[in-house]
């Protein structure tokens, strides 16, 4: 793991988005396209609004989220709305975006479908993921019944989870699996707090820190606050 340390976000998520569109540069010269997968949430939105300005060659970019509540899209409890309007715009608006979600059905099957369709993006190239207090990172949360499956060499592409005690909604994440495999990773996190988890998870099991299994060929980007 190499932790890059920084004096204040708008510094950090400068250099991150510059780092993010370099890596994404170096893949397209290679492949002709590339895959970015992104957490949701409040905290990398200022990292997009930089990056959604770069000009790189979107319309061979697939962007994906990490994770998302299973919800419509145009639910405010989607992470879709913030890729929108925080990622898909300016030059990124050209990229191709892949929803995490599916009308009309349960996560379970649901999952089964995006499976599919997640499959000719695949390995992710660039991977950016978040970490919350609690040592979850994209929807891997920590005493889910369907967590051991989801972190299994046998997991699908995307699977279905409801996270431990009940009060947030059933989700669909990427499995381990797939957000391992990415070229390159990085996590990025704000505050005392978080980079107190960080140690933690360094000495925790995957099952007991779901960002473990992650950290060892990741750059972590931190700053205070």
């Amino acid at each position: 793991m190499q932790l890059s340390s920084y004096q204040n976000a708008t510094e950090m998520m400068q250099a991150l988005a510059e780092r993010l569109a370099s890596e994404l540069s170096s893949v397209l010269v290679q492949n002709g396209q590339a895959t970015l997968a992104v957490p949701g949430g409040s905290t990398p939105g200022p990292l997009f609004d930089i990056l959604s300005k770069i000009n790189l060659d979107w319309a061979n970019i697939t962007v994906m989220l990490t994770d998302e509540r299973w919800v419509p899209t145009d639910s405010i409890r989607s992470n879709t709305a913030l890729i929108k309007n925080r990622l898909l715009v300016n030059s990124a608006s050209a990229a191709n975006y892949v929803a995490l979600y599916e009308l009309g059905c349960n996560p379970k099957v649901g999952a089964e479908t995006l499976s599919q369709r997640v499959a000719p993006y695949l390995p992710i190239d660039v991977l950016v993921l978040g970490m919350g207090a609690d040592l979850h990172t994209a929807s891997l949360f920590p005493g889910a019944v369907e967590l051991a499956w989801a972190q299994s060499s046998e997991a699908a592409a995307v699977v279905s989870i409801v996270p431990a005690g009940g009060d947030l909604e059933p989700r669909v994440t990427l499995s381990a699996n797939v957000l391992a495999t990415a070229i390159f990773t990085h996590v990025l996190i704000l505050g005392h707090e978080k980079k107190a988890a960080l140690a933690r998870a360094q000495i925790y099991s995957p099952a007991e820190a779901p960002i473990a299994q992650f950290l060892p060929n990741a750059t972590v980007h931190w700053c205070p606050s």
